[in-house]
């Protein structure tokens, strides 16, 4: 009898490994987690910590006659919210006239990897499993995104086991320093959240704006010749700034996670030399290279910022 019973035992412990294994993986987890948060009709009420403040939030999300509804809403402070429907994202502000432009993810405080393309990230980042926890009163598996060349942030995740929600994501530096934390206080997934939402259906809100075609540069007299692999540039933007009258030229890079921005302007009296500077997740790192002014600002290491800076070349005489 208890030969038996030690054989149904170590069977048991067999078959239930086996079966979370095919989707027990870290990438495995990050997949479940973005179809969840695609597809489910969920809210997460959460916290967003930096060093010198606290910002509570409420993010809604479901899905309404076949396109995304998301609302975010600032819960301090002056009233704040972002609405997305579909390929639509409005924004209210106090201070500023309400707009909507055309994008289909939101330029807000959500949790990180929300919407991220994992299979595109897996190639510039491991993915690794730390564990079990608890966070917000519910069971968490804990993974790692962490950067295989060690030249930005990393993210530590906790992930729901039962909804597969996103609970926790604390942002990590290459010390370990944590450098903001998003941190859910409650959440509910329930398809009622669907028909609360469907309301942003008949909402009025302002049209999409045509924004002006600045990637417009076709020649420029600069080019930044190192970054981190992964990090994609976008077109070339040319601006006349409104105070000093300098022309500026800039162009974002990003990786599908982290993003960054090269300007570059002709030199004057206001040109900082050598100044680097880190608030929480943003870099800011400029200097004076002949007659330009070279800057770097974004979410990427000082190192990593001082380092693409510097390799910026000129073809000919910079104005």
């Amino acid at each position: 009898m208890r030969k038996i019973l030690i054989s149904a035992l170590t069977l048991l412990s067999l078959n239930v490994p086996m079966a979370f294994a095919e989707d027990d993986s870290a990438e495995a987890l990050l997949l479940q987690m973005n179809d969840a948060s695609q597809q489910l009709s969920y809210e997460l009420s959460y916290i967003l910590i930096k060093k010198n403040s606290i910002e509570p939030i409420l993010y809604r999300h479901a899905i309404s006659e076949e396109r995304p509804l998301s609302h975010l809403v600032y819960l301090s402070g002056p009233y704040r919210e972002v609405i997305r429907r579909g390929d639509e994202v409005s924004y209210i502000e106090p201070g500023v006239e309400p707009f909507t432009i055309e994008s289909s993810s939101m330029v807000a405080p959500t949790i990180p990897l929300l919407h991220s393309d994992v299979t595109q990230l897996e190639e510039y980042y491991d993915f690794i499993k730390l564990g079990r926890a608890r966070e917000a009163g519910a069971a968490c598996q804990v993974l790692r995104v962490v950067p295989k060349d060690g030249l930005r942030y990393s993210y530590v995740l906790w992930i729901d086991e039962k909804s597969n929600l996103p609970l926790r994501a604390d942002l990590v530096d290459r010390d370990g320093e944590i450098i903001e934390q998003y941190r859910t206080i409650s959440y509910n997934v329930n398809d009622k959240i669907a028909d609360a939402l469907s309301g942003l259906n008949q909402v009025k809100l302002p049209q999409v704006l045509s924004l002006p075609n600045k990637g417009n540069v076709t020649e420029s007299s600069w080019m930044v010749g190192w970054i981190p692999k992964g990090f994609e540039p976008k077109d070339i933007n040319r601006y006349r700034m409104v105070v000093t009258e300098r022309v500026v030229e800039s162009q974002v890079y990003s990786d599908g996670l982290f993003s960054f921005s090269v300007y570059i302007a002709g030199k004057d009296e206001h040109s900082l030399k050598g100044q680097v500077v880190r608030q929480g997740r943003r870099t800011l790192h400029t200097f004076v290279k002949g007659d330009a002014e070279i800057s770097v600002v974004g979410d990427i290491p000082p190192a990593t910022a001082k380092r693409i800076a510097q390799s910026v070349r000129f073809n000919g005489a910079s104005k």
